[in-house]
């Protein structure tokens, strides 16, 4: 048997040497999840030794995390606005920059009294459940076509309690029957609309990083061929499905800012805003959908 520091530093060496961007950080991590310890524990029990099934268990991981496996994968954990979501094969890991999209669904909504939120290509449903963890007077539906996707989303409904405020269903955009019995409908019922599709070219695919091209689902990458497919797919019915003044809000790629805002400005889009990330890179689009009165002025 070897020390827990011992073993950490194997698994260092493994992903160091297979160049994992971030691999002291990950090969502690997995160690944390192997071993069902934490930092404070660990380092006043760095020199105890660890059970010989433990470090094997450890050292299987880090040798799939050196396979380029996401790490999020391997541990069934990600972390988005403070909440802890199950993640696997069938959805995309939860990602910082996706935190700027909920902290300015939030501030759009805050004058919003019990407001309905729809979330489209929900994916692990983590845009939809952190909303309604942080406006306990919300409710919410989320939509993607992935059925795989959708049971993630419906387990991490589950466990962060949400059953009662959050429906998920399967449907093309807005093709399913739950849509459909009330497409055309004047007093439609969300306030807010959205959104992180995939808009990643289809031609710029394979410069992806190995953990998100080959081990994220390619539905939920692939945008076509100009990454702008599901903006103007979901954008030219949204205001079916948007009270007016209602919002519609985007996760763009760093350079689809003006195109995206160009989408909504010619579907009935007023007061469009182009945010940036903590990078300084745009990353959501907003806009609100013209009241009646706006429209005939």
């Amino acid at each position: 048997m070897r020390t827990y520091k011992e073993v950490l530093e194997d698994g260092i060496q493994i992903l160091n040497a297979a160049a994992i961007e971030e691999a002291r950080l990950d090969a502690w991590l997995l160690l944390e999840y192997a071993a069902d310890i934490t930092r404070a524990w660990y380092y006043a029990h760095m020199d105890d030794m660890l059970a010989t099934e433990t470090e094997a268990r450890y050292l299987a991981l880090c040798a799939e995390r050196a396979q380029h496996i996401p790490l999020q994968h391997l541990t069934g954990r990600a972390y988005f606005m403070g909440y802890e979501f199950y993640v696997d094969e069938r959805v995309l890991v939860p990602r910082q920059d996706t935190e700027v999209l909920v902290e300015e669904a939030l501030s759009h909504l805050k004058d919003c009294t019990a407001p309905k939120v729809l979330d489209m290509c929900t994916g692990s449903g983590c845009i939809l459940l952190s909303i309604l963890k942080e406006r306990e007077d919300a409710e919410g539906t989320g939509a993607d076509i992935s059925e795989d996707a959708l049971a993630v989303a419906k387990e991490n409904r589950r466990r962060l309690g949400l059953e009662k405020r959050a429906v998920f269903v399967q449907s093309d955009t807005f093709s399913a029957d739950y849509f459909q019995k009330n497409s055309g409908n004047t007093s439609s019922e969300y306030d807010m609309l959205i959104s992180n599709p995939p808009y990643i070219r289809t031609q710029d695919i394979q410069e992806l990083m190995e953990e998100v091209r080959l081990h994220d689902p390619m539905l939920a990458l692939d945008g076509k061929e100009d990454g702008l497919y599901f903006y103007e797919k979901i954008t030219a019915h949204a205001g079916d499905y948007l009270k007016p003044g209602g919002w519609l809000m985007y996760e763009i790629g760093c350079d689809q800012g003006q195109e995206v805002a160009e989408i909504l400005k010619k579907n009935r889009f007023t007061d469009i805003e182009i945010k940036k990330d903590l990078a300084g890179l745009d990353r959501v689009v907003i806009g609100k959908l013209q009241t009646q009165e706006e429209q005939n002025v």
